[in-house]
């Protein structure tokens, strides 16, 4: 048995079904201020005595569907992030990071077409039934950083 204190229970609020609407940025490192909008489903179950969870997004009409898998580490109280999209089927590398409070953060270094980029998710749980996410990346090693996806998550009761 898990001990919840030590963060393993981090993403239980993320639990069940949502209705989840995306801003996209249309071209990233670019300067670009255009942002696609879209909307999707996403469901979010855990596994292992909540040591890992899955997280399915379906989104119909654009190439982005996927799936989130988290898992986390006991001995460092961080979790590790996996992507995976339906278009690659490629276990993308993962993001790591811990909550301290209603606030997530992680990250890791990752390509961007042939540039290298310091990836950011920020997860806030402030509100439970109205999650947010945000993906931002760093061209220059965390000197500034470009905000180029957003997921606002509604619970589907």
């Amino acid at each position: 048995m898990t001990n919840a204190s030590n963060g393993c229970r981090d993403f239980d609020f993320l639990h069940g079904r949502w209705s989840v609407h995306h801003q996209r940025l249309s071209e990233r490192g670019q300067g670009s201020k255009d942002w696609q909008q879209f909307s999707g489903t996403a469901e979010t179950r855990p596994l292992l005595d909540g040591v890992a969870n899955i997280e399915e997004h379906c989104i119909e009409g654009v190439d982005v569907s996927g799936a989130a898998l988290r898992i986390f580490d006991p001995s460092t109280g961080r979790w590790s992030i996996y992507w995976v999209s339906a278009r690659r089927a490629v276990l993308e590398p993962p993001v790591v990071g811990s909550f301290d409070g209603a606030i997530g953060r992680f990250e890791a270094e990752d390509l961007d077409g042939d540039r290298s980029v310091r990836v950011q998710f920020l997860w806030d749980r402030t509100d439970l039934d109205e999650p947010r996410w945000e993906q931002s990346f760093s061209y220059d090693e965390g000197g500034s950083w470009e905000l180029n996806w957003t997921m606002q998550f509604d619970r589907i009761r």
